[in-house]
């Protein structure tokens, strides 16, 4: 055979032998497993990302922090809040009530 073919050959081969490998690459790539780390570090990631804003938000921003924090607990709180402010006027209703009746 020419030196040509024989080098063709040789080239093919090198050539077959790299796909092989990029193909077995790209399986081990696109396995379920290997998929869901990668999107599972992206996610971790991500989340560390916005604690680190969120921290960095509250420290130059203390009072406006405070602030949504205290409304926050106030709407979580608003059914008790009602029914508190509700005793206490139903009480203040029978004292004078009470009062008026002894006089």
């Amino acid at each position: 055979m020419s030196a040509g073919l024989e080098q063709a050959k040789l080239d093919a081969e090198r050539a077959r032998k790299r796909l092989a490998s990029t193909l077995g690459e790209l399986q081990q790539r696109l396995k379920p497993g290997a998929l869901a780390g990668q999107a599972w570090s992206g996610v971790r990631e991500k989340g560390s990302e916005i604690a680190d804003d969120a921290v960095e938000a509250v420290r130059e921003r203390p009072a406006a922090t405070a602030g949504v924090l205290a409304a926050f607990a106030l709407f979580l709180a608003r059914g008790q809040i009602v029914s508190a402010v509700s005793r206490l006027a139903s009480r203040r209703k029978n004292a004078k009530k009470a009062k008026k009746e002894t006089e």
